[in-house]
């Protein structure tokens, strides 16, 4: 006797779902972080971490942790603030404590390796 294949049968787009995504909230206020980087002492905003865009963040982390911190930093600061920021040298214990700093800040446990700059 042969196995068959079945598929299981596509609900239609009027029937009962699983999970409104649409419906969710936030538990807390994700509010920006400021911070105070440079020569000038010029103040930056970051977005909070929780409201960075995934799909960016996912393709970044596939090519290590540099990628994926500087993708954060990047959708976190915006495009020209990063354009900006980016023209300071940032040495990687800074890269680190910033990184780390931050994700305090959004209450997300970083780790030791999320903020490493390898």
């Amino acid at each position: 006797m042969t196995a068959t294949s079945r598929k299981a049968p596509r609900p239609a787009d009027d029937e009962p779902f699983d999970f409104n995504l649409n419906t969710v909230q936030k538990e807390v206020e994700l509010r920006p972080w400021r911070v105070v980087w440079g020569p000038e002492n010029k103040r930056w905003t970051f977005a909070h971490m929780q409201e960075l865009d995934t799909w960016d963040l996912i393709a970044a982390a596939g090519k290590g942790d540099n990628a994926a911190t500087i993708e954060m930093f990047k959708a976190a600061l915006g495009p020209d603030q990063f354009r900006e920021f980016r023209k300071i040298p940032l040495p990687q214990w800074a890269a680190e404590e910033l990184f780390n700093a931050w994700g305090e800040h959004c209450g997300v446990d970083v780790g030791e390796s999320s903020g490493s700059t390898d």
